[in-house]
This record gives C-alpha cells, structure tokens and sequence, in this order.
C-alpha cells in the first residue's frame, strides 16, 4: 500500500474514526449516525468525532494506520471502521492503543498495560467513553480492554 494521507483539521478533542473498509455505504452512514449521537448517562454530552473517510485508507492494517497518526502526540487511541464494523449488527469499532514500547518505563510496565491486548472492540456509544476518558487520565486503555475480554462477545459497551 502506498503511503497514506496526512490526517489534517483533527482536533484534539475529537476522537478519531478511521474507516477502512468502503464495502457497505449503508453501513457506515449506520455508523456514522450511531458517532454523532449524545451520549453519557443522560445523553447530556455532544458527541465530538473527526472522520477519515477517503478511499485513499481502504484496506488500511492497523499498522498502516498507527504509522499514519502516529505523529499527533495527543493522540492515545484511534477508532477502525473496518470490515468486521461493518458486517456486525453492533457495529463495533476497533480500538486500538497509541502506546508504544518505548513509551513505557520497562518491558515490565508495557506488559501491564498491554496485558490485554493493544487493540479491541468497542460499540458506538463506547468510543466517547474510551476517548474522553483516556484524554482526561481517568481510565486507561488496559481497563477498557479488560472489560472486553470480560464481554462474551469481547466487546467493550457503554457505562
């Protein structure tokens, strides 16, 4: 694959969805309602999102796509609307960690961190949870992929 574009205009407090897959449009105007919803307990909260939808990402790995972002160093943790997003009646987004090695302490620390993986699913309504709290230090990644590996389905949903 070629290189990808630079990502431009991604706020900071925007969670960042990119989508891979361009098989089902239907499907990610599903998705794309299903981001912009309020969310919180109430619905209280507007929902803040940055869309890469180009077909200059299809068939992106998620390597491909942590290279591409890699230099918002703002940013913890990118959102894939992939193939399994799409064909999934839950739509689930992957999840997947900036983390790097490198940006722990030892190979101890990053173990910890990634005792669960460095990716996982998350519905629509869980992005926000993910995003905001990663952006604000309350939770961290390794808590939200425990409770998907917790999840039959190893999907992180909504408080």
């Amino acid at each position: 694959m070629s290189a990808l574009p630079a990502v431009t205009g991604h706020d900071e407090f925007d969670a960042l969805v990119v989508r891979t897959d361009y098989h089902d449009d239907p499907a990610w105007q599903d998705v794309v309602a299903a981001l912009v919803e309020p969310w919180g307990d109430n619905k209280q909260y507007e929902a803040h999102v940055h869309f890469i939808n180009d077909p200059a990402w299809a068939g992106a790995t998620v390597g491909e796509v942590l290279t591409a972002v890699s230099t918002d160093e703002n940013l913890a943790v990118v959102f894939l609307a992939d193939r399994t997003t799409m064909q999934s009646e839950h739509h689930a987004l992957l999840a997947v960690t900036m983390l790097t090695r490198e940006d722990c302490e030892d190979d101890e620390d990053y173990e910890q961190l990634t005792e669960f993986g460095r990716e996982f699913r998350t519905t629509p309504a869980g992005v926000h949870d993910v995003y905001a709290n990663l952006s604000i230090g309350n939770l961290g990644f390794e808590e939200y992929a425990a409770w998907a590996h917790d999840d039959p389905e190893g999907i992180y949903r909504s408080f």
